[in-house]
């Protein structure tokens, strides 16, 4: 009596052969079966292969990646095992791999499932097989963008944006996966933008950069130093998330199709004329708005500041933010946006050069 096989695993083992199949050689395997329970691969000569158990338990998490008749790299661990099979290591996949599977999700614009972490001022960290990845705050949906960490412990869908193996960089977004944005539409967009040109924007939301945007549907950021001619601390004070406001393009970037935008260049910029407003000879009021361990800083007017530097103080002064007083114009200069004052005097400080 013949015995038969039935168990479709026996049946691909029961042909393999083992020639030329020794312990260490590395090469590229296709999956002939795939589970939980056991992979299979065809490592070439007419022979077939096994996982080895220990990374069997690993295999779960890659499963949703890999699928039958795709090829990844093993290592040959053992070339005979007490089945007479050859065992297997994808250990090389495992580290080097996952990187190749976001590559191709990037590449074919598929989205990945990923696990979210905590927050920070980076964005929402994540995890992918691993892999510590990044979704910055403009990538979030608006029902997200206010408060960021209801993310946390969330399995959520996302893309691919950035993928760098040698910089360990991984950037995602939950919002392109939400909204089904593709690179193909945002390139159209973001070719039709104009530099020097004026647009409307909405404000997604802020941090202590600046202020990040939307314009024509595609992603830009007004730096804090280009919010206004003034000296910014805090971008929350000038706009709200969801506000429509205008803003001049300075700069695209093509490398991550962002751009760089402006308000205070919509507006006058003080410093223009500003050698003819201000001449020495004149005594000018000003507010005193900054101490640094150098001197005062004295706002003339919005956007327009002075600095009385410490030699040329007596060193009894002891002025007050928000204080007002005299001053006059040592040495000014439009192009550096630069301003010298001096305080009113009888006699020049013992140090005064």
């Amino acid at each position: 009596m013949t015995n038969k096989t039935n168990h479709p695993m026996e049946a691909l083992l029961a042909s393999s052969s083992l020639s030329n199949i020794k312990q260490g050689t590395e090469m590229d395997a296709k999956i002939l079966s795939l589970s939980k329970k056991n992979v299979l691969f065809d490592v070439g000569a007419k022979a077939h292969a096994l996982l080895g158990e220990r990374e069997l338990k690993e295999i779960a998490t890659y499963l949703p990646y890999l699928q039958e008749g795709s090829s990844v790299r093993i290592r040959i661990i053992s070339a005979e095992s007490r089945e007479g099979y050859p065992v297997v290591s994808m250990r090389t996949f495992f580290e080097k791999g996952k990187w190749q599977i976001l590559a191709e999700k990037k590449k074919n614009e598929e989205d990945i499932e990923v696990v979210c972490g905590e927050y920070g001022k980076g964005g929402v960290f994540v995890d992918f097989m691993g892999i510590r990845g990044v979704i910055p705050k403009i990538q979030l949906t608006v029902d997200y963008l206010e408060d960021p960490s209801k993310l946390q412990g969330q399995r959520i869908e996302v893309k691919v944006l950035e993928v760098d193996e040698l910089k360990n960089r991984l950037v995602v977004s939950q919002k392109a996966s939400v909204l089904k944005i593709s690179q193909k539409d945002l390139h159209e967009r973001f070719d039709k933008i104009k530099v020097d040109s004026t647009y409307e924007a909405t404000v997604l939301g802020v941090s202590e950069f600046g202020i990040f945007c939307e314009v024509e549907g595609v992603e830009g950021l007004v730096h804090i130093s280009e919010i206004s001619w003034e000296k910014v601390s805090n971008a929350s004070m000038y706009v709200k998330q969801g506000e429509k406001i205008q803003v001049l393009v300075v700069e695209k970037n093509e490398n991550d199709l962002k751009l760089n935008l402006s308000i205070k260049r919509l507006a006058h910029d003080p410093w223009r004329e500003i050698e003819g407003k201000y001449p020495k000879d004149k005594e000018i009021e000003g507010e005193v708005v900054r101490k640094e361990r150098y001197g005062y800083f004295v706002r003339l007017e919005p956007g327009v500041e002075g600095l009385i530097h410490i030699s040329k103080l007596s060193g009894s002064e002891d002025f007050a933010i928000g204080q007002k007083i005299k001053v006059f114009v040592e040495r000014i200069s439009g192009k550096e946006r630069r301003m010298s004052l001096l305080l009113p005097q009888t006699e020049k400080p013992v140090f005064y050069r």
